[in-house]
């Protein structure tokens, strides 16, 4: 049943217009509130075409009502006057809760930009608080309930991720069907380049190239399935490439979904590590970690196994060099 779901998120979604109401081009009068600095989010429910103009404040992307926005920089930059951190990124594709459940964006588009910091893409637990995550954990359907929650058909194109230590493109948990093509990692992370998160599905990671220093793996799969890692060129730097896991009971949250069914091809790899090169690893964690036990008492998921449980991925055609 988890492997339909997982598979089933490789079809393609309607697209009609009417379901994204922020498709529309924005009015100059919004491209100028977009473009004068500040240190406030701008709430984008438009699509900016910006001819190299800069963005020097963050950008937030926000609920049904901005599906369909976007940013095409022409070559310019978004950096916020202050630093970019994980609660208060660079650019933020959120779902916002409400009495009636959450209202998430789907279709945001962010191309041809420099994006200074970091870009975060989050359905529940959006913001930091992650009480609603918790909650929804405990309940069996919590990987279709996160999906339901979370963004969809986010594309970023062209995209020149600068990190500055936060992680630079994190997909948060029930993310679904993000495209990463085309784009160039640089900077620094203290940790990956990119993290999937549980419960999130159907990315597609296509010929970038990963020249960043890291302190971890390039890309974590974590719980995450149904992803295609394509063609992509990494200089490792002595660090792992891609590594596929399920990273049990952190913060109490129980990972159901397991990382299966992925595909990881046709990758390029540099400056491995010598003794253990450790470029595409398929369980890489299978409980090894000290809170494992913080989601224990359920009848499902990592609560009620630490392993990894990575079943049906396509590691093919990959080359490493040193």
């Amino acid at each position: 049943m988890v492997g339909l779901l997982l598979l089933s998120l490789l079809a393609p979604m309607d697209d009609r217009p009417a379901a994204r109401p922020a498709a529309r081009p924005c009015t100059p009068q919004e491209v100028r509130d977009l473009t004068t600095p500040s240190d406030r989010p701008y709430r984008l429910l438009c699509r900016a075409v910006l001819a190299g103009a800069n963005v020097s404040r963050p950008v937030l992307i926000e609920g049904a009502e901005a599906s369909g926005a976007g940013l095409d920089c022409g070559g310019g930059t978004i950096r916020q006057p202050g630093e970019a951190t994980a609660q208060s990124p660079t650019v933020a594709v959120w779902s916002r809760q409400t009495p009636q459940g959450w209202s998430r964006p789907t279709g945001a588009v962010v191309r041809h930009c420099t994006v200074v910091g970091n870009i975060r893409i989050w359905g529940m637990g959006a913001g930091g608080s992650m009480r609603d995550l918790l909650a929804s954990s405990r309940r069996p359907d919590h990987t279709t309930a996160a999906q339901a929650a979370a963004p969809s058909d986010t594309v970023l194109e062209q995209v020149r991720f600068q990190a500055t230590g936060t992680i630079p493109l994190y997909v948060g948990p029930g993310v679904t069907r993000t495209t990463v093509g085309e784009s160039r990692f640089t900077g620094r992370s203290v940790s990956t380049a990119v993290y999937l998160d549980a419960e999130s599905a159907g990315a597609l990671i296509q010929d970038n190239d990963f020249v960043l220093r890291t302190g971890r793996e390039m890309i974590a799969v974590d719980g995450s399935g149904a992803n295609r890692i394509i063609g992509n060129r990494f200089a490792l730097g002595g660090r792992g490439g891609i590594f596929l896991y399920r990273n049990c009971g952190e913060d109490g949250v129980i990972r159901h979904q397991t990382p299966s069914y992925n595909q990881i091809t046709d990758n390029s790899f540099s400056g491995a590590g010598w003794l253990r090169p450790r470029t595409v690893v398929v369980g890489a964690r299978e409980g090894n970690r000290r809170y494992c036990a913080d989601d224990a008492g359920y009848p499902f998921g990592s609560s009620a196994d630490d392993g990894d449980g990575a079943v049906g991925n396509r590691v093919e055609r990959n080359r490493t060099r040193r």
